[in-house]
């Protein structure tokens, strides 16, 4: 028996795409190649001129700012899905945001502020799009996923506080599991090894950690954003009918060594 992805027919929602290097580009591509419809969103004007690109090559049929801190964006898109589409089978969170000044400090000296907005980029607006994409599933069951990192349980130097802020996510992402399952909905975290990215940009020393990773993992190599997208597609799928709750690593093993 022959078993391929076929995503025919389901409408997907992919947010977090910055350029063609981003893990949310390669896991819209494999949704895309798969057959599913797409939309996707970029996060303001700057942005948008990266973002364009990408999606007029994967043929999306929504295409929408989204700012998860600009008030009633997310809610407008979530609108225009259900007037154009009146379902949604898959959902791709990718998004993740830290003020600078307490992205690169100690996690002890973190404000409040920074913190609050840190978990509600990178994690609550998560629970907010699973919120409004839960009745758009609720017929058909569906997948959400979101994209974690391995510093959610282990002291990453130069990671922070984001370190926190991705348990917090890893923590929901089984919550809204147990919440949602009754219908099918499937929601899982998907936690790539470190790859470069523009949001990776971000971190101190981020070449050090690619070294030791390509160093440390069982494989000897990292990851590229082609390696998370087929993972991706084969989530939203039905042949991931019974995976839900899960943070599923994509990083030749790295995660396994001490």
């Amino acid at each position: 028996m022959t078993l391929a992805i076929d995503l025919h027919g389901k409408k997907a929602l992919v947010v977090g795409i910055a350029n063609e290097s981003s893990i949310a580009y390669a896991c819209a591509k494999a949704f895309r190649q798969a057959g599913a419809e797409l939309a996707i969103t970029y996060l303001n004007e700057k942005s948008e001129r990266f973002v364009r690109p990408v999606a007029e090559e994967l043929e999306a049929a929504i295409f929408m700012p989204m700012d998860v801190l600009k008030e009633g964006e997310l809610e407008v898109v979530f609108e225009r899905i259900t007037q154009e589409w009146g379902q949604l089978d898959v959902l791709l969170h990718s998004i993740a945001f830290a003020p600078r000044e307490d992205l690169h400090g100690r996690v002890i000296d973190t404000s409040l502020e920074g913190f609050k907005i840190a978990i509600d980029v990178s994690a609550h607006s998560f629970v907010r799009m699973a919120r409004l994409a839960e009745p758009l599933m609720k017929e058909r069951g569906g997948s959400m996923m979101t994209l974690t990192y391995y510093g959610s349980t282990r002291v990453i130097d130069t990671y922070n506080m984001m370190g926190p802020v991705k348990a917090c996510l890893e923590a929901l992402t089984r919550e809204v599991a147990s919440e949602v399952g009754m219908h099918g909905i499937r929601v899982n975290a998907i936690s790539p090894g470190p790859v470069k990215t523009r949001a990776a940009s971000g971190i101190d020393d981020f070449d050090k950690l690619l070294d030791e990773a390509a160093q440390k993992a069982p494989q000897r190599s990292l990851i590229t954003i082609e390696d998370v997208g087929p993972l991706a597609a084969f989530l939203a799928s039905d042949l991931a009918h019974a995976i839900t709750g899960e943070t599923i690593f994509v990083d030749h093993g790295y995660n396994i060594v001490a």
